[in-house]
C-alpha cells in the first residue's frame, strides 16, 4: 500500500488552521447542562460472562437527554479495589458486542467500561442502544445525521453519551475515580479526545488512529469512508458546504483536544486511506496536554494492532506508577 497522504516529515511539521467557533465551549456546556442524565443514575447488573477471572456487569447509563445508554463494565476477579480503569469508546459501526469479547484492559487488571454507540453495532436493529433522534436528508452512515445544525447533530448526542459514561465509571465502587483513562480505535479514538476537552481530571487518553479530526481536510483528500460521506452530501447540496463545516467544527475532536490536560499516547499509520495520518497529526499538534505518539510507517487503518497495546500496557502502568490491581 502507498502513502496516502503527507511524508511523516511533512506530518510532523504540519500545523493547519483549523476554524473554531467563537462559541464553542459555551455550546459544549450548555449541551452537558441541558442534556444531563436521569436523577436515578446509571445501573450495573451483573452477567454470566461464561469467564472464571473476568466479572461482568451489564452498564445502562443515561445517556444524551437522559436516554439509555448500554455498556458491559469488566472487572478482575479478585483483584483489589479501587482500581484504575479504562473507558473504551468503539469504531465507526462497532456496538458493545457479546460480554466475553473484550477483555485486554481487564485481564491486565485494570476496570474496563465498553460504552455502546448509539445507532451502531449489530446485535439488533440499530444496535443495543437505539438513536431515537429524527434524521432528516443524511447520506447513508452518522456523519451527516443532522448536519446542518449543530444542534440536532448525531455526534452532540454521542459525545454527550461518553461524558456520561466516564461520570458513570467514577461513580462506580470498583472503580479510582481519579484514575480514569479513555481510549478508542478510529471513532473511538476521536470520541476519547472529544471526552479528553469535555472531561477535566483524567487520567490518560489513548487514541489509536483518530477519526473526526480537521474534518475538511479528511472530506478533502480520504479514499474511503466515513469521510468520504461528507463529500456525497456536499455533492448533492453543492450550496451549504460553509454550513456543513460551521456544524462540523463543533465536533471536531482537533478543537476539542486543545481543551486537554491529561497525558496521552496516539497511534498514527502512515498509510490510512479511512483516517489519513494530516487529519490525525492536526489533532495530535492541537492536543494541550503532555503526549507522545507512535507512529506505524507501513501501516493502513489497522494501526499498530498487538504491537501498539504492548505500548499502550507498558504506558498505563508507567502512568499509574503501580501495578494495575494496586
Amino acid at each position: 500500500m502507498p502513502l496516502t497522504d503527507l511524508s511523516l516529515a511533512e506530518a510532523l511539521a504540519l500545523r493547519p488552521e483549523l476554524p473554531e467557533p467563537a462559541d464553542l465551549d459555551a455550546f459544549w456546556a450548555r449541551t452537558l447542562r441541558e442534556t444531563a442524565g436521569s436523577p436515578d443514575g446509571p445501573s450495573f447488573t451483573r452477567t454470566d460472562n461464561g469467564l472464571v477471572h473476568v466479572t461482568t456487569y451489564d452498564v445502562t447509563v443515561p445517556g444524551f437527554a437522559g436516554q439509555p445508554v448500554r455498556g458491559w463494565l469488566h472487572l478482575p476477579a479478585g483483584a483489589v479495589e479501587p482500581l484504575g480503569c479504562v473507558v473504551e469508546f468503539l469504531g465507526y459501526g462497532r456496538g458493545r458486542g457479546l460480554p466475553h469479547e473484550q477483555l485486554l484492559w481487564s485481564t491486565a487488571g485494570y476496570a474496563h467500561l465498553v460504552m455502546d454507540t448509539r445507532g451502531q453495532g449489530w446485535s439488533t436493529a440499530g444496535g443495543d442502544t437505539p438513536d431515537p433522534c429524527a434524521v432528516v436528508g443524511a447520506v447513508p452512515g452518522f456523519v451527516t445525521r443532522g448536519i446542518e445544525s449543530p444542534e440536532d447533530h448525531y455526534y452532540r448526542r454521542l459525545f454527550t453519551d461518553a461524558v456520561r459514561c466516564v461520570e458513570a465509571a467514577r461513580s462506580h465502587p470498583a472503580v479510582d475515580p481519579d484514575r480514569i483513562v479513555v481510549t478508542g480505535i478510529s471513532q473511538g479514538g476521536g470520541i476519547s479526545l472529544a471526552v479528553a476537552g469535555l472531561v477535566p481530571g483524567l487520567a490518560g487518553v489513548m487514541p489509536d488512529v483518530p477519526f473526526l479530526c480537521d474534518f475538511r481536510r479528511g472530506a478533502r483528500i480520504a479514499p474511503s469512508p466515513p469521510y468520504t460521506e461528507i463529500a456525497e452530501y456536499l455533492k448533492l447540496h453543492r450550496d451549504r458546504t460553509e454550513t456543513v463545516f460551521t456544524t462540523l467544527s463543533y465536533f471536531d475532536a482537533a478543537l476539542l483536544a486543545k481543551r486537554a490536560t491529561a497525558p496521552a499516547l496516539f497511534s498514527i499509520a502512515m498509510m490510512d486511506d479511512i483516517c489519513p495520518p494530516s487529519t490525525c497529526f492536526a489533532a495530535y499538534h492541537q492536543y494541550a496536554g503532555p503526549k507522545d505518539v507512535r507512529v506505524y510507517e507501513f501501516n493502513g487503518h489497522e494501526g499498530g494492532g498487538g504491537h501498539h497495546q504492548r505500548a499502550q500496557l507498558a504506558w498505563l502502568r508507567e502512568l499509574f506508577g503501580a501495578t494495575p490491581s494496586d
